[in-house]
């Protein structure tokens, strides 16, 4: 267990929804687990109680549905139990995705087209997500590759595994909904009667959306505060000198204006309270790496791949690895970008940073 775990409070206890079934944990809010095939192996959904005009102005009762899990067969399977044990023969009247990535976005294009729904979105994450799935290169394949070999990974499995992964995202977001509503930060959303704002969030994906609800006191805080690990923070090879470490920092401020008995919804994890003390605690933990960085980069140049020890003290595997040189070069950047480090390429082609004038 996280030793910090102590200092939030988990109002369920150790309480999980059943596979293929849902908790209320706020008036007219539930709670469906659903499993991934990865380190990280669950995503936490989210069922609202909603009321909307039909295409003749008739008010319709029925659900929203926030995020969607991976495209899969067993997915699908679990979707369907959701419809029998959960919906109470009501329609699902609209599909909102909190950000792009496939645990969130994967059953959009099935979940819309199952219903006749639209999907809401960020318009940022919408087309960034068309790229990764309609474009092999998007994540992954030759440029991926080229790209963690300049950062100092250069093992051939690991590359060989990186070129690979160009089909990674279709696999598992084999499609997307032809139109979208937008969702933009500040926008408010009528829920079942309720006023859910939304709230935008940068650093972990291109514009995530986090919604909140003053009445419930309330927040379906998506990927951007979770009670037990840092969301992943990464450079990708698309934009390769992003500072998201920055972005995802500045963000996790605008949180601190909310009630500190707001219930949290995250992907991941467990709905907690103590919203104000976590996002302390996730302040603090990437200020320690950055020092950590600073320190090791006192006596050497380091390239992404030899910040991996500094900030993982655990060994990775070759899927983990991807991820982990993202957030190294996360963290490298934050520094670059302040100007405690500067960037330069070695002689053998690999980007590397130092403490000005250093090594």
């Amino acid at each position: 267990m996280n030793p910090l775990e102590h200092q939030i409070h988990y109002p369920l206890g150790d309480t999980l929804p059943p596979e293929g079934d849902a908790i209320e944990v706020a008036p007219g809010v539930y709670w469906i687990r659903m499993g991934l095939p990865f380190a990280l192996d669950h995503i936490n959904l989210w069922l609202l109680r909603d009321r909307q005009p039909d295409a003749g102005g008739v008010l319709v009762d029925g659900w929203t549905v926030v995020d969607c899990c991976i495209d899969s067969a067993t997915t699908r399977a679990q979707w369907e139990q959701v419809f029998v044990n959960c919906l109470g023969g009501l329609p699902i009247l609209r599909v909102i995705v909190t950000h792009m990535h496939p645990d969130h976005i994967g059953l959009a294009h099935w979940l819309c087209e199952r219903w006749d729904v639209r999907l809401w979105i960020s318009a940022t994450d919408y087309n960034v997500a068309r790229v990764a799935v309609y474009d092999p290169q998007g994540f992954g394949g030759e440029a991926g590759a080229d790209f963690y070999a300049l950062h100092g990974a250069q093992d051939a499995a690991f590359l060989a595994h990186v070129r690979g992964r160009s089909s990674y995202f279709p696999t598992l977001v084999p499609a997307l909904p032809t139109r979208f509503r937008r969702m933009m930060d500040g926008d408010t959303l009528d829920i079942g009667g309720r006023a859910w704002r939304c709230i935008g969030g940068y650093g972990h994906a291109p514009e995530h959306i986090a919604l909140f609800s003053t009445e419930l006191s309330t927040l379906i805080s998506g990927d951007m505060v979770l009670p037990r690990i840092s969301t992943n923070v990464s450079v990708h090879a698309s934009e390769p000198e992003a500072n998201p470490l920055q972005l995802f920092l500045t963000s996790l401020l605008r949180y601190l204006e909310l009630p500190e008995n707001t219930l949290v919804l995250p992907s991941h994890g467990k709905p907690f309270t103590g919203l104000a003390t976590r996002i302390a605690q996730l302040q603090t933990h990437h200020r320690e790496r950055l020092e950590e960085i600073m320190q090791a980069a006192q006596n050497q140049a380091l390239s992404a791949a030899d910040a991996l020890p500094i900030l993982f003290q655990r060994a990775l595997d070759t899927h983990q690895i991807t991820f982990a040189m993202g957030e190294a070069l996360a963290h490298l950047h934050y520094l670059w970008m302040e100007g405690k480090l500067e960037r330069l390429l070695d002689h053998a082609g690999v980007q590397r940073f130092r403490v000005p004038g250093g090594v």
